[in-house]
């Protein structure tokens, strides 16, 4: 607040309680520079829950004491830190690669909603069911098949072979050996195979993932898959 709103405060509070009245000219101006200096960064009111003269007309109400600069500062910087403790940023409309602006846009943001100019902005909450699918995002999954693009697919695919080499069995039709247990490491559907590490003295010392899953556990799915396609015909 300017000096302005300082003095229409204090007159404020000096007709809520009048020891707060200076009737010296002096001791008026002093106490004018001292409130003004405490609560320069401190606003009158804002758009959204604040008001200085409300907490100065709290404070009156219940306590005793004679009211003071930090008994309004003290409540603006509970104010300022809860707000910002609901507010999520939310993306930047700018360019990412554009650090500096990236960075400016979301200290904007904050200032806003710290100075109470902007409420905060709530985290997005996940839909779960259909209903909630953009149909958009629908139909981009139906063109492309998947969330992953192919593109970013092929160049993820050095950096995890196990399923590059599930995804390049299962688009061939043939079984996919991730889809059950593994009887040899005991590797739960979905986990890649893992091979033992042995110590010098023949102990197991730890384990790896295995690019190819074990023999067996191919066999396992080539049965599996077999059955699938009998029971059909079957019925």
């Amino acid at each position: 607040m300017d000096r302005r709103e300082t003095a229409a405060l204090l007159a404020y509070i000096g007709r809520l309680d009048p020891r707060t009245i200076r009737t010296d000219q002096g001791e008026a101006r002093d106490q004018l520079a001292q409130w003004h200096e405490l609560l320069g960064d401190v606003p009158m009111a804002t758009p959204h829950g604040w008001d200085a003269r409300v907490t100065a007309r709290q404070h009156i109400r219940t306590s005793p004491y004679q009211i003071l600069p930090a008994d309004v500062a003290r409540p603006w910087e509970s104010y300022r830190r809860d707000r910002l403790a609901r507010h999520s940023d939310p993306t930047p409309s700018v360019d990412p690669d554009d650090q500096a602006a990236w960075t400016a846009e979301l200290a904007s943001a904050r200032r806003a909603v710290a100075s109470g100019l902007a409420q905060p902005a709530q985290a997005r909450a996940i839909t779960s069911g259909r209903g909630g699918i953009d149909s958009k995002l629908e139909a981009r999954l139906r063109e492309i098949g998947s969330c992953i693009p192919p593109a970013a697919r092929a160049a993820l695919a050095p950096y995890r072979p196990a399923r590059a080499a599930r995804e390049a069995a299962v688009a061939q039709g043939q079984p996919d050996p991730l889809g059950v247990r593994c009887g040899w490491c005991l590797a739960q559907p979905g986990e890649p195979c893992r091979r033992r590490r042995i110590g010098p003295d023949d102990g197991v010392r730890g384990t790896a993932p295995r690019a190819i899953p074990h023999p067996g556990r191919l066999d396992l799915a080539a049965v599996q898959q077999a059955q699938q396609v009998q029971q059909p015909a079957m019925v």
